[in-house]
């Protein structure tokens, strides 16, 4: 059900160029790219950990990852110069296969 989903920001800082590469090339099949190491992703928790698992395979210990869970109110109290108007649209409540 897409009600179990939620808005996480994804930013990370990878020192290897072609790891960062990886890691942004899987990121970007689970969302939309912000900012150069920063992502929106819309996902439930067995996505999540999916993910973390993929990247976790990928990373090395000197690079970082933050991921950030939002709410839904916090998702709307978003403030982004580019659009801001994304965050406050209310998400479907059906998917279409």
């Amino acid at each position: 059900m897409n009600t179990d989903k939620h808005w996480y920001l994804f930013c990370y800082d990878i020192r290897d160029q072609k790891r960062w590469a990886k890691v942004f090339k899987i990121i970007k099949g689970y969302g939309e790219h912000l900012q150069y190491s920063i992502f929106r992703i819309r996902m439930t928790k067995k996505q999540l950990e999916k993910l973390r698992w993929q990247l976790t395979s990928i990373m090395d210990v000197e690079d970082d990852l933050m991921i950030v869970k939002l709410c839904p109110t916090c998702a709307k109290r978003i403030i982004d110069s580019r659009d801001g108007a994304k965050w406050k649209q209310d998400v479907p409540s059906f998917e279409v296969f």
